[in-house]
């Protein structure tokens, strides 16, 4: 992806990110609606070229897309794609294979709630090695002349009950709607997507007022350094914490705010 497309990428994994880290929304459904967005882009040639017409205003697409997807897909789904053709695309088509990565992201993400991932990357890892070494079962799924359905009844035959779920959605389609991949290619992809999510972290930090954008680049490089992760700031505001900070990190909680020095004065002079 050329310049625009890849800051339009960024932004649009950021929005995932920010919904996915709320544990209200359901990451799997997420991923399938995407993938569903995917494939009507993939589709229609003529919606796509609209959709990122650098001619046509950001909010005006975002008002169009809406329109076709609202009561077809849930509000997050309209959210993250309004906001994705809102940005400037170099080309129709990153624009779907942009839909494409979130909807895969989404599925790692539903597996990695569920504790899974390491998992779906190693059966993606192990898929691989069993294509490379069956020239029969590759030339099955990759069959220009069989349809869908079939390959996906193969594939259910095969990975059904011996896979997760995930790993299970992530192949089956990537066999059914290759979009000019090899399956190789495909499924390095993936795992790519899940070493990487796999990778990272997330920090719920909670401030008595906004951070700056100095100070949350400052804030995430060191807890990057201290984990050895990339690391996502999910930033909350709370008066009550009358300054400094609190970061947590799973079960971990650095708390250095001033409300918990007073806390502990007080449990001094008190003890």
């Amino acid at each position: 992806m050329n310049g625009a497309s890849r800051e339009a990428l960024a932004a649009a994994r950021e929005s995932l990110d920010a919904l996915t880290d709320n544990t209200s929304v359901d990451a799997a459904k997420l991923a399938g609606e995407l993938a569903a967005v995917t494939a009507l882009l993939d589709r229609e040639v003529s919606l796509r070229r609209v959709l990122t017409d650098p001619a046509q205003a950001g909010e005006a697409k975002a008002e169009l897309a809406g329109r076709l997807l609202g009561g077809q897909v849930g509000g997050e789904t309209v959210d993250l794609i309004s906001g994705m053709v809102r940005s400037r695309w170099s080309s129709s088509r990153d624009l779907v294979d942009s839909a494409e990565e979130l909807a895969n992201i989404a599925d790692l993400t539903a597996a990695q709630q569920a504790g899974a991932l390491d998992d779906v990357e190693d059966e993606l890892f192990r898929f691989g090695r069993i294509i490379t070494s069956s020239t029969e079962l590759r030339s099955a799924l990759t069959d220009k002349a069989a349809t869908a359905s079939a390959k996906s009844e193969l594939l259910r035959s095969l990975l059904g009950g011996k896979a997760n779920p995930v790993t299970e959605r992530l192949v089956v389609r990537l066999v059914t709607q290759p979009r000019g991949r090899s399956l190789e290619a495909g499924l390095e992809s993936l795992s790519k997507l899940a070493a990487a999510r796999r990778d990272r972290m997330v920090a719920v930090v909670t401030s008595a007022v906004p951070l700056s954008d100095q100070q949350k680049q400052r804030l995430g490089a060191v807890l990057a350094k201290l984990y050895g992760r990339q690391m996502h700031l999910n930033l909350d505001v709370d008066p009550a914490v009358l300054g400094g900070i609190t970061v947590q990190v799973g079960d971990e909680v650095i708390n250095g705010t001033i409300a918990e020095r007073l806390d502990e004065a007080t449990r001094r002079l008190a003890g």
